[in-house]
């Protein structure tokens, strides 16, 4: 069954306001049984998922032994990023899927969903500010 997202109205500093496509996506903790609601942003520029540093502890996550440490360049310039070994089990929808997850050295960005096991997997439309996952 499609998933269906309304796009988020947020403010620009060179638009005024734009809409981007945002999506309801659970991170399952790494220690506890429990399911942890992030929206993030629909990123088809991004090779795999990212997320603020902050959200690591949030999901259980230990940056010192559960990661390697790699460099990543976008447009912002270049950054360290703690990239999980294992895997995260996540849900969008009735879909569960298992992806690569990576922790920007920093708490500036949104979480990005990104293509890796997870957009690509998907048939995803983007119609009148709305984003679907079939």
């Amino acid at each position: 069954m499609p998933v269906t997202f309304p796009f988020k109205k947020e403010k620009s500093a060179i638009f005024g306001v734009i809409q981007r496509p945002i999506a309801e996506v659970l991170f399952q903790h790494t220690e506890k049984d429990l399911w942890q609601p992030i929206t993030m942003l629909v990123d088809t520029g991004a090779d795999y998922t990212l997320l603020p540093k902050f959200l690591a502890s949030v999901l259980g996550v230990k940056l010192v032994k559960e990661v390697r440490v790699i460099v990543t360049k976008g447009v912002g310039g270049q950054s360290r990023v703690f990239l999980l070994k294992k895997a995260v089990r996540v849900k969008i929808g009735d879909f569960t899927r298992q992806i690569p997850v990576g922790f920007l050295d920093n708490n500036f960005i949104p979480p990005l969903l990104g293509r890796q096991a997870f957009l690509e997997t998907f048939k995803v439309t983007f119609d009148r500010f709305t984003v679907t996952f079939e």
